[in-house]
């Protein structure tokens, strides 16, 4: 049963002196208000688990849910059983509950080209789609990847909202810095299409003949020169493709980046208890309060397990000296060194969770302890969906 008296996420500003308290993962998902979680962080931290056990999660709590992969790795698809993801929502067997559970993979050019399908005419489309500026931009220009991801992203939303298909959007977004790029593409993709050059070469096509200047002549018999004829008429049929086509996906972009801004989206930054994730995830989470997006918190994954009993890292090193003095090496000896160094490693790392407390005690956090294995099917995807609502 969805509960609707949760905490919303929070905007993210100045640092307060009274520390937040640990995240309600459960709180969140059951939110019927949450429609969409944004999973960021840098790579190797578990962000693509912790996005299919949220969702899965989610899925067996009652919501119907959709997770999104941006990342280009197949684990997803594994752990939830399904051969292969892609454009398409797959849905996921094994759900247990009343919930449903869809998942699908980022597919950069698919996405591309439904976008040219939808919006231009079908001669106009095999056009643009046979174009060599389109295909090389389409397949692996700088940029794209964030750029379709918002237009999937807002595909997804508007089609939940027409047809009630999703209640909960889960996306996991690439590793590293670039995971929110994707926050940044309507400004960028603006910026390209009212660039002085592309206005340059949309002027034959905006006006007649007679406003072609003598300097933009100069420039075009250059470039014929020194690129060939079909490859400038080529760069204007594409970049006039641009212009009147995305033109409307400019539009949708801005839309989906006011939707990440509203009150139904909720960010979560994945951090692994390592100096450098949390240098990253600090990034996130200054990136994200500039922008005034809504964090919900912190997830530290794979923190290492707690020591049983109360033995410090130096009482047990100076048994080991005892033991070394009267025996020699012994298994005692060994294990107590073990002891000591894991005891050690849960230091260094409550140290610098400290750390980041500290510096932002505004962003609620959970604890979820690493697992023995990799996961790779649903059971250790509920798994880790448990650790993160009864994390500390």
């Amino acid at each position: 049963m969805a509960r609707s008296n949760t905490q919303r996420p929070t905007r993210v500003g100045p640092a307060s002196t009274q520390r937040a308290g640990a995240l309600d993962v459960d709180a969140l998902l059951d939110d019927p208000t949450t429609g969409i979680i944004v999973c960021c962080g840098s790579g190797g931290v578990g962000k693509t688990t912790t996005s299919a056990a949220l969702a899965l999660r989610a899925a067996e709590r009652g919501r119907k849910v959709v997770v999104l992969t941006i990342d280009p790795a197949r684990r997803l698809a594994q752990s939830m059983g399904i051969e292969q993801l892609d454009n398409t929502p797959r849905p996921v067997t094994g759900v247990e509950g009343d919930g449903a559970l869809d998942a699908m993979m980022l597919d950069m050019k698919r996405t591309f080209d439904e976008v040219v399908l939808s919006q231009a005419s079908p001669e106009k489309a095999k056009q643009i789609l046979a174009n060599p500026f389109y295909i090389a931009l389409s397949s692996s220009f700088a940029g794209t990847q964030e750029y379709m991801a918002m237009e999937k992203l807002g595909q997804i939303h508007r089609d939940a909202q027409a047809a009630g298909t999703y209640d909960l959007i889960v996306v996991d977004t690439p590793p590293s810095r670039s995971a929110l790029d994707f926050l940044d593409a309507p400004e960028r993709l603006s910026s390209f299409l009212d660039g002085r050059f592309v206005r340059l070469l949309l002027a034959p096509a905006k006006g007649p003949a007679k406003l072609m200047t003598a300097g933009f002549s100069l420039i075009t018999n250059a470039l014929t020169r020194i690129l060939g004829a079909q490859f400038l008429k080529d760069l204007q049929t594409f970049v006039t493709a641009l212009d009147t086509v995305f033109g409307g996906f400019r539009q949708r972009a801005q839309q989906t980046y006011s939707l990440l801004k509203a009150d139904g989206t909720a960010f979560l930054v994945v951090a692994a208890p390592e100096p450098d994730a949390l240098r990253e995830a600090e990034y996130f989470v200054e990136r994200l309060s500039e922008d005034g997006m809504p964090l919900a918190g912190l997830v530290i994954n794979r923190a290492s397990p707690e020591p049983a009993g109360d033995l410090s890292a130096d009482e047990a090193m100076t048994a080991v000296e005892r033991l070394r003095r009267a025996d020699g090496t012994s298994v005692a000896a060994g294990l107590l060194r073990l002891h000591a160094d894991r005891v050690r490693m849960v230091e260094r790392e409550r140290t610098l969770r400290d750390r980041f407390a500290t510096a932002h005690p505004q962003v609620e956090t959970v604890v979820v302890p690493a697992l023995a294995g990799d996961v790779h099917d649903l059971d250790g995807l509920r798994r880790v969906g448990t650790l993160l609502a009864e994390g500390v």
